[in-house]
């Protein structure tokens, strides 16, 4: 079984619930340090668990972005994060970060136990963690995913499917930058949708990579981020700040609020939007993330995210091809009596 090659990996996932009686996001993992043989507790991108119960020794904070739950790991005083992040969750939240950090590359002790990380390219400052455990069993959690090549070798990997269901069309896609660059390029002032923070930072860097400049207009939000987080991003101002045509960076909301002589885009792989949309994507596709997983060669794959069906159809394609996996529906059932 699944949950026995896990044991004999000396590793555990477990899921804890709320208040309400509810699973808390995601999962936590415990194991054994390489220093002293201790058992540790690492929480994966997840909510904070309440001070009158036992803490884990880590929040691991992959990204910034809501549904990895920094708002509320981002508290804590055992939170762990990169740099980048922590700046990225302060400006969109309002609040102090209290953990540790850690710059991209680099290792934090973690009450014994050496976490190294690497970029997973899917935000600025996005991190996977790595670390070994007293039995030399190398463990992987890597967030969501656009780049995997930095990525290690492991034996147990934790990684997400945003878009593993390999029997939906729509899982498979290439960026289309030939359709961005053409709209850049195609005369008069032009708009891109883009979420305030991870999109609207890839945008600024495809503008600068394909030639342009000029000035960057940017909501005040967006603005704020790409500044703290982009090095090199040039000249970018506020909305109406610049003059002649215009390129502005916005959230897809708020192209309705632009003058109707901009040319209005949305970057996005989703079909809703009343704008043309261009295909430009901060995630791995369904042949990208099987070919991360292939790289890295877990002995077994436990996937994590998003909510849905996504993970447990990713798990099973990788189970029909001889790679043991777990989603994370699956934990609880399978996992959670099982003890280290």
């Amino acid at each position: 079984m699944i949950s026995k090659r896990l044991i004999e990996l000396g590793v555990m996932a477990f899921r804890q619930k709320n208040v309400r009686g509810t699973f808390k996001p995601h999962f936590s993992v415990k194991f054994r340090s390489p220093e002293d043989g201790s058992i540790r507790v690492f929480s994966v991108d997840t909510t904070r668990t309440p001070q009158k119960y036992p803490q884990p020794d880590a929040y691991l904070i992959t990204h910034a972005h809501s549904d990895h739950h920094g708002k509320s790991a981002m508290l804590s005083e055992r939170s762990i994060c990169s740099d980048k992040t922590a700046v990225a969750l302060e400006i969109r939240h309002g609040k102090k970060y209290k953990g540790s950090t850690v710059k991209v590359n680099e290792s934090i002790n973690v009450n014994g136990v050496t976490v190294k990380t690497y970029p997973t390219g899917h935000t600025a400052g996005s991190i996977a963690f790595f670390w070994e455990n007293d039995v030399g069993t190398r463990i992987l959690v890597t967030g969501d995913v656009k780049d995997a090549s930095e990525l290690p070798e492991c034996d147990v990997l934790i990684t997400e499917a945003n878009y593993g269901d390999p029997s939906d069309l729509t899982c498979y896609f290439e960026d289309d930058t030939t359709g961005f660059r053409n709209a850049l390029n195609g005369g008069g002032s032009v708009a891109f949708g883009a979420y305030a923070f991870g999109k609207a930072q890839r945008t600024v860097g495809l503008l600068r990579d394909f030639g342009y400049s000029g000035t960057i207009e940017m909501e005040s939000k967006s603005l704020e981020l790409t500044q703290e987080l982009i090095e090199d991003s040039g000249g970018l101002v506020g909305l109406g700040e610049s003059s002649g045509e215009r390129v502005c960076v916005v959230p897809p909301w708020d192209l309705g609020k632009l003058p109707s002589d901009i040319t209005k885009y949305v970057l996005t792989g989703r079909s809703d939007y009343r704008y043309p949309t261009i295909h430009i994507s901060d995630h791995l596709d369904a042949q990208g993330l099987l070919d991360m997983v292939m790289a890295v060669s877990p002995q077994i794959t436990i996937v994590y995210h998003p909510s849905g069906h996504r993970p447990e159809r990713f798990a099973a394609h990788l189970n029909s091809i001889g790679i043991e996996s777990v989603s994370i529906d699956r934990i609880n059932n399978v996992l959670s009596n099982e003890f280290i």
